[in-house]
């Protein structure tokens, strides 16, 4: 959480400009509600010793150099960030035509400016972009590979003797998984601007990557724009999916100027406790329908009764969604709280009905008397051993009209790392279970299911084309607690995934040493237990089969 230069000032920074923020940090308490970087971004360099090769500060923007500039942060009980590039010039150089920035990025100079940034200046946080790399981006053409430059740097931040600075990967995609041993954050998208199109384009492309969020490994869908130009509702859209998506909070705008509804909203503490949750999970998709997404996530406790939920209308009109209660794994009386209003709602069974304005969203916090064993495992939500944005051929995430979650994954298979798996199917018991693979595919393809790392059992699959949703069950068995459910074929192409249902079986008798084996009751809760028809409540389907609620 803090404030970067970049959305308001460009390569118009200053050292005046730096303190200013971080003064208004303060005293417009955002310090206070747990924002606590300054990152300097682009436009701070003025080229690079000729002899030495020692990186040299902008003499008219930072006249005084970096190292008081860094202080004044610090002094001020903040952290103080900056930026560079893996190659040898800033995207600033090249696309902003400041030619101090051309020959100053870490390429060949990795452990020499580590150094000077970390050991000699005391900047705690890097953004390390990759202009200098990318041929389309610099005056070289220069071509380096993502993993072997972030690795270095990432070495020679070790080599520092600094374990407290975190870096930022900046590559505008997800590089692979590779990127959990180099970075803290990792940019997953193009650069954000000041309009609804980018919000909305990044959103759509951070649905699906739930499953490469973890402690110390976050998805960063770049820079707050809000309180620039966009709507009070984008904005709320903006910042609030940002926080229940787990994203880095970084404001983009001038903290000297910020409107009074801007800060209440960068301010709102229970916005702010879901993103910095200690569960340190993006929430996953749970429900599609009538152009909105129903997103969700454990906070406080792992598979607790305590949930946080958002409804999210990308579209330009108004929509209505009905969020059944058991579609998020809740049961019984459920309390809900509008988190961006802070207010309680009261509680309800079964179901709440939401209403969105056009590109709005709603978030709440929900308190159910029970927590319902999840059912379905959508693909979005699953991992990729293989998955890339930038590598070709290996796993990758599609929208789809037919499946049930909006998307699919697919290009799996032909080694044994291109994989999908769920790290986190949750079973309260253990036991038998029936494992459903909703699947697309126009030709026989192979798909090997393990469980817990051991190999259950290998099943053919065609649904007949790749926009029909087939779908293929098979027994398994799942330990108490975690379990994890990978598909694979090392040798072949898998067909596309929709989702995978995951249903515990339900004894058919049970027998009693008195009376000997008697009639089971004639339906059964989501848990597997007998419920009497007497007393229930209503009926109705999940997974394809009728129980009671």
């Amino acid at each position: 959480m803090g404030w970067s230069s970049w959305n308001t000032f460009g390569l118009n920074i200053s050292e005046g400009i730096i303190k200013g923020q971080a003064n208004a940090m303060v005293t417009k308490k955002l310090k206070d509600a747990g924002y606590d970087h300054i990152n300097i971004d682009d436009g701070y360099f003025g080229g690079r010793d000729k002899t030495t090769g020692q990186l040299l500060i902008h003499p008219q923007r930072f006249p005084n150099g970096l190292k008081g500039v860094v202080d004044f942060i610090h002094s001020k009980g903040l952290k103080a960030g900056i930026y560079s590039d893996g190659g040898y010039n800033t995207c600033g150089s090249y696309h902003g035509g400041d030619k101090t920035g051309e020959g100053v990025g870490l390429y060949q100079h990795d452990q020499q400016d580590c150094d000077f940034f970390f050991k000699e200046l005391g900047f705690d946080f890097i953004k390390v972009d990759f202009c200098g790399g990318d041929p389309i981006h610099n005056k070289d053409g220069l071509d380096l590979d993502e993993r072997q430059r972030y690795t270095a740097i990432a070495k020679a931040i070790k080599n520092t003797g600094r374990t407290d600075v975190r870096m930022n990967i900046c590559r505008w995609a997800y590089p692979g998984t590779w990127v959990d041993d180099a970075g803290f954050s990792w940019r997953t998208t193009g650069d954000i601007y000041d309009g609804w199109k980018s919000v909305k384009g990044i959103l759509a492309e951070n649905l699906y990557m739930s499953a490469y969020c973890s402690k110390g490994h976050y998805n960063d869908m770049d820079m707050l724009e809000v309180g620039r130009s966009m709507t009070e509702e984008e904005d709320k859209t903006h910042f609030g999916m940002w926080c229940i998506m787990n994203s880095p909070l970084l404001i983009g705008c001038n903290l000297t100027t910020i409107k009074t509804a801007t800060l209440k909203l960068l301010r709102n503490a229970e916005l702010i406790a879901l993103n910095q949750d200690t569960l340190y999970q993006q929430a996953y998709v749970a429900g599609y329908e009538n152009g909105c997404y129903l997103l969700v996530r454990d906070i406080e406790q792992l598979n607790g009764t305590r949930r946080a939920f958002a409804v999210y209308n990308p579209d330009d009109e108004k929509k209505t969604f009905t969020v059944n209660f058991r579609d998020i794994d809740l049961d019984g009386e459920v309390k809900l709280r509008d988190v961006f209003q802070m207010k309680d709602l009261g509680s309800f069974t079964y179901s709440y009905e939401v209403s969105l304005p056009a590109h709005g969203t709603r978030i709440y916090v929900a308190d159910a008397e029970t927590r319902l064993e999840r059912v379905r495992y959508e693909a979005e939500t699953g991992y990729g051993g293989a998955y890339s944005e930038i590598e070709w051929n290996v796993c990758r995430y599609d929208e789809s009209s037919v499946c049930s979650g909006g998307y699919k994954a697919g290009y799996l298979g032909q080694s044994d790392k291109n994989d999908l798996q769920w790290r986190n199917v949750y079973s309260q018991q253990g036991g038998d279970y029936k494992l459903t693979i909703g699947f697309l595919c126009g030709e026989s393809r192979n798909i090997t299911v393990s469980v817990n790392g051991k190999k259950i059992k290998a099943l053919s699959f065609n649904s007949g084309s790749f926009s029909k949703v087939g779908r293929k069950s098979l027994d398994i068995q799942l330990q108490p607690g975690q379990n994890t459910i990978r598909l694979s074929n090392t040798s072949g192409w898998m067909p596309d995934i929709d989702y995978i249902d995951v249903e515990r079986v339900v004894p058919t008798a049970v027998t009693s040493p008195a009376a000997g084996p008697r009639t089971p009751s004639a339906a059964y809760d989501l848990q597997g237990r007998p419920v009497d028809v007497a007393t229930a409540r209503g009926i109705i389907v999940s997974g394809g089969r009728k129980v009671l609620r």
